[in-house]
């Protein structure tokens, strides 16, 4: 299991969003608005919301921000923002996966492909590489915040399906329609999350050798992560130690 790879890809995007919060505000407020169409404004009902407050909160958005993004949600000119899902290979074949949220799918779809031409990848046909992910929910817990033993029996007292540790971390598996109630469970026995997210998990992974692929590939995700309409990227290419 590449554990390494997806904690990687975490902390990737975390530094990222870290050094451009004004960036993040916005993604996290078009997630809301979508829960908030698909749930309705109450995050005690709406547990996909509840998880997003609790993302922003993480990501030090302001309530006062919270509470005006979940109002303009509720309201009658919240803009209707449609969820696209693009599928393509970035250098050397990697199978990359760019989850949007937009309300111009022309201008999004025109940018999502122009960053895979100008970096040496192409878009593809919806299902060319999704065949290779499977949905898996992801629970990070900071070894510093843990005890192994015990956070291993209360995580799988909880449901989680897998349990792997880092020397940095451990890393809780589920089901992807567990992993509210496995976070929960284990919030309540005081454990502080660092992260969690249902994530599209590659069944194999491909290295690059050449150093332009390399750079490519860095500057197609960072470009893609990016872009305010792209709300979350997912690749198979397992970066070098």
């Amino acid at each position: 299991m590449s554990g390494h790879s997806k904690w990687k890809n975490i902390m990737h995007k975390k530094e990222k969003t870290d050094a451009q919060r004004a960036k993040i505000f916005t993604k996290i407020g078009k997630e809301m608005a979508v829960a908030i169409r698909d749930g309705g404004p109450d995050p005690v009902s709406n547990t996909k919301l509840r998880d997003l407050i609790q993302k922003a909160k993480s990501n030090n958005v302001p309530n006062d921000n919270i509470e005006r993004i979940i109002k303009k949600a509720s309201s009658n000119d919240a803009a209707n923002y449609e969820e696209i899902v693009y599928e393509g290979y970035g250098p050397a074949g990697v199978a990359v996966i760019v989850e949007a949220m937009t309300d111009n799918r022309n201008r999004t779809g025109g940018e999502v492909r122009h960053y895979f031409d100008k970096f040496g990848g192409n878009l593809g046909q919806p299902g060319c590489v999704s065949y290779m992910f499977s949905e898996q929910g992801t629970i990070i817990v900071l070894r510093e915040d843990a005890d192994e033993e015990k956070l291993m029996e209360d995580a799988l007292e909880a449901g989680a399906s897998d349990f792997e540790a880092d020397e940095e971390f451990f890393e809780i598996s589920t089901e992807p329609s567990d992993i509210y109630a496995v976070k929960e469970a284990l919030e309540s026995k005081g454990y502080k999350i660092e992260s969690s997210e249902v994530e599209k998990v590659p069944s194999n992974y491909v290295t690059l050798e050449s150093e332009d692929d390399i750079k490519n590939m860095n500057n197609l995700l960072e470009h893609l992560e990016d872009y305010d309409d792209v709300s979350n990227v997912f690749h198979n290419w397992e970066m070098a130690e």
